[in-house]
């Protein structure tokens, strides 16, 4: 007994024979406690989301040594960095424990209750999050009161079984300092590091469209750390936080007029466009069939294309510059200023619909941080209308008839901004067979037997969208209540690995010209009315809108109803009459072709915008009082 005890705590004058093996213990003791607190985490994250096997996905953690190293890495250095800096083990044990496992059970209640990880950006929103928690009655399960006893017994063990070690200071502050140059460069080199992220892949378990999934499938520490990269937004070059406020100061809101208030009905059309922009396509006569009445629709609208920033994916991103007017975005994580907001405090009812998971792009959540009081997802009312595989053939007559009827019982309230997304036609098409009607054949057209499959599948959603869409319409003409449509396509469909159905049709993806750029970023926009809304606008609302980046389609909208709207929007105006294009890729529409550079006095333009928006995201409460 006298032997272990010299090994273990080395008292004073203890044999120093047994110094080096007493060394071995403390090195062993320390670094096992850390990846204790390590695999507890990773316990955590394994069960944090239901849907979830957890036992499976833990196995996954252990069968990837990258991920596994990159969980237990953090608390190891923490515990000998924390030991180093005090000489006392326990002191290390703390140091580790509580960061890393307080980090683990945050996310696991963030994820039961609102399925979503916790991020490094919302560190800033500790204050909120306390009265979140508030509304939620945390469930304390076996995870918890185990996690209870591991720290118990940690800190017991750490106390009486590892001795204080090192006396001398230079050692320690060696000890202390590696520690932290180890900390700080695996969080650059290694936490931070997107091609690292990308080799930690663990999708067998996964859906991988799944922000939240993606999360829990790395871990929890690693993930968290990772998330760093987006905790602070980017400003725009030149940004000055006064400058951008007394910028948007020369432009104050604009009420609704009363007399000119009517209700906004939004849909963005999942994957929609116009293929007989595609002369190849135009010169089909079925393809030209499947168009006709979208056509008719656009002679009684205002019409135009929208041009995008994303192809064949990325949809949110054409979503959130329509109800933004941001033609850039960071994460959404809290109560963000946006033209929903807007209509929310001039009295409009805020609501809308996805026939899909709330979960997809995080929008159960996002949807509330824009100001929206009410969302429609999979889990709280479209399973029973439709399952989210058969709706991604067939709901959009399912949606545009729970658009109609929603409509009609909240308009007697006053009136509404319902903005919603569709799921039908999501990508990819079948490609080894036509599942419907088939529009081109190989032998009419000359295309490839692929081509004319991925065409047919797509052609047959769109002709169903199609249908829907004018349906609802026939449905607003039939009301009293004044609405206004807006229908508009988020992005260009798949076509093909390779983008090999685009091909076949001549398109000509060089985005440099102005025929290539549309032929990868253009979608169709339109904005009708019914008679009831003519009348109260004084506007008939038809003619062309102009072709656009989606950040100014609101803007648009609101000029054709009259409405001077948010002092943001004028703003929007300007910079819309310099280039109607503001693209990601910092190409810009001039004199009828494509640019990537301004005039000096337009590039001011931009930057001014640039900066009001990103101070509006980032710094103005939009929320009543």
């Amino acid at each position: 007994m006298k032997t272990l005890l010299q090994i273990l705590r080395f008292p004073a004058g203890a044999d120093p024979k047994y110094r080096t093996a007493h060394h071995i213990w403390l090195a062993a003791a320390l670094t096992g406690l850390g990846c204790c607190a390590g695999m507890l985490s990773l316990l955590f994250a394994a069960t944090a989301y239901v849907k979830l096997p957890g036992k499976a996905m833990l196995l996954s953690y252990l069968h990837s040594p990258l991920i596994l190293f990159l969980n237990l890495l953090p608390p190891v250095l923490l515990i000998w960095l924390f030991y180093f800096l005090s000489r006392r083990a326990w002191v290390g044990f703390l140091g580790s424990f509580l960061p890393t496992v307080g980090v683990a059970v945050v996310n696991y209640f963030k994820i039961r209750l609102r399925s979503d990880p916790l991020l490094a950006a919302d560190l800033r929103l500790a204050a909120e999050a306390g009265g979140i928690v508030g509304n939620y009655a945390l469930d304390l399960t076996w995870l918890v009161w185990f996690a209870l006893g591991c720290f118990a017994a940690g800190l017991l063990f750490s106390v009486f079984l590892l001795p204080n070690g090192l006396r001398g200071w230079k050692t320690r502050a060696f000890g202390a300092g590696s520690c932290l140059a180890l900390l700080a460069v695996a969080f650059v080199s290694l936490f931070l590091n997107p091609q690292i992220y990308q080799k930690t892949a663990n999708n067998d378990l996964i859906n991988p469209w799944s922000d939240v999934e993606v999360f829990v499938s790395k871990g929890c520490v690693y993930p968290f750390l990772y998330s760093f990269r987006d905790m602070f937004p980017t400003p725009p070059q030149g940004y000055d936080r006064q400058a951008a406020a007394a910028l948007l100061e020369q432009y104050p809101d604009s009420d609704i007029p009363e007399d000119k208030q009517v209700s906004v009905l939004g849909i963005m059309l999942e994957a929609f466009c116009d293929l007989t922009d595609f002369p190849a396509l135009a010169e089909q006569e079925a393809v030209a069939r499947v168009y006709a009445p979208w056509h008719a629709l656009e002679e009684q609208s205002v019409s135009g294309n929208l041009l995008t920033n994303i192809f064949a994916g990325g949809t949110v991103d054409s979503e959130w510059a329509f109800l933004t007017g941001y033609s850039r975005h960071d994460e959404f994580r809290k109560d963000t200023d946006s033209y929903v907001w807007y209509l929310k405090n001039q009295g409009y009812q805020t609501f809308g619909s996805h026939p899909g998971y709330g979960w997809f792009y995080n929008r159960q959540n996002v949807n509330q941080y824009l100001g929206f009081d009410q969302y429609w997802f999979t889990e709280n009312h479209y399973s029973n209308l439709v399952d989210p595989t058969s709706a991604i053939y067939n709901s959009d007559h399912i949606l545009a008839a729970e658009l109609l009827a929603q409509l009609k019982e909240r308009s007697a309230d006053g009136p509404c901004f319902s903005f919603s997304v569709s799921y039908q036609n999501h990508g990819p098409y079948e490609w080894t067979y036509t599942a419907g009607e088939a529009y081109l054949t190989p032998a009419a057209t000359g295309f490839g037997e692929e081509t004319c499959h991925v065409w047919n599948n797509y052609l047959k959603g769109v002709a169903d969208t199609i249908d829907a869409m004018t349906e609802l319409t026939r449905g607003l003409e039939a009301l009293e209540e004044p609405v206004v449509l807006v229908l508009f396509g988020d992005h260009k469909p798949w076509g093909g690995n390779g983008n090999s159905a685009y091909a076949d049709l001549g398109a000509d993806f060089d985005i440099s010209t102005l025929e290539g750029f549309y032929d990868y970023y253009s979608t169709p926009y339109l904005i009708w009315g019914n008679s009831a809304a003519k009348r109260v606008l004084g506007n008939d609302l038809m003619g062309e809108g102009g072709d656009f980046s989606p950040c100014f389609l609101m803007t648009e909208v609101f000029d054709q109803c009259g409405w001077q709207g948010p002092g943001f929007m004028e703003l929007s105006r300007q910079v819309r009459a310099a280039t109607p294009l503001v693209h990601s890729q910092g190409l810009f529409l001039q004199n009828g072709g494509i640019v990537n550079a301004l005039p000096q006095e337009q590039t001011e333009l931009l930057q001014s915008f640039l900066s009001a928006q990103y101070y509006r995201e980032t710094e103005v409460d939009p929320t009543p009082g």
